[in-house]
């Protein structure tokens, strides 16, 4: 990357479906710093998952150039340790696994690591203590409150100590006052691991949160 202080450098990015028929992201320049927080806004359809998937290496662009953490992530490989090493998900609709412990579901990103069984259980539980869900550890999702299992998803993101968390729509799915918690453990993270926060949201309140706003309209910034 060019500038050593952006963490995200993105240049002309394009990626369309349906045979083209469909831009999703019609050449997108973008810089992100590192430890920078950034809300992402936009209609539906404008691009702004697109967006966040390229970000996170779920899928590839057709044009242009992407950055992220020092990858190119143009390149064709597997980016599943980028991902597990350098990348917190999370999701509007928590995406966890319901046969699964709260515990066992924070573990999952460190299965891509080197990481002792012993020391994963131990590092998982460490941080669902720190979001108050200690209590909830050997519990399956579907005994858990849409606040607690977004929880265990902000626990699942940050087990790997990520350099970047990417968060579509996180309080989407919560009534305001839960989706309020929520966002306050996002900031607290925030600030506590200067780590890079990337959210993706409807709410023009939680987007002012940011340090920076950028707007998305039909796979541009406008």
């Amino acid at each position: 990357m060019n500038n050593e202080s952006n963490i995200i450098e993105i240049k002309n990015l394009k990626k369309g479906y349906d045979h083209g028929q469909t831009m999703a992201l019609n050449g997108i320049n973008l810089e992100i710093k590192k430890g920078e927080f950034v809300s992402l806004m936009g209609p539906s359809g404008s691009g702004k998952s697109t967006l966040l998937n390229m970000i996170g290496a779920l899928d590839r662009a057709d044009e242009g150039s992407i950055h992220v953490a020092g990858y190119n992530l143009m390149e064709k490989e597997d980016f599943s340790q980028f991902r597990s090493k350098e990348i917190g998900f999370i999701f509007q609709f928590h995406n966890l696994i319901p046969n699964l412990t709260v515990s066992e579901n924070v573990q999952i990103p460190m299965l891509e690591t080197d990481v002792a069984d012993e020391e994963m259980v131990k590092r998982a539980n460490k941080i669902l203590e720190s979001l108050n869900m200690g209590h909830r550890i050997d519990h399956l999702p579907t005994k858990l409150s849409g606040g607690e299992r977004q929880r265990v998803a902000i626990g699942r993101a940050l087990v790997n100590h990520p350099s970047i968390i990417l968060a579509d729509e996180p309080t989407g799915s919560l009534d305001s006052k839960t989706g309020d918690i929520i966002l306050k453990i996002l900031r607290e993270i925030h600030q506590k691991e200067n780590v890079t926060l990337i959210l993706v949201t409807h709410e023009p309140y939680v987007a002012e949160m940011a340090d920076r706003k950028i707007n998305l309209m039909d796979g541009k910034i406008s």
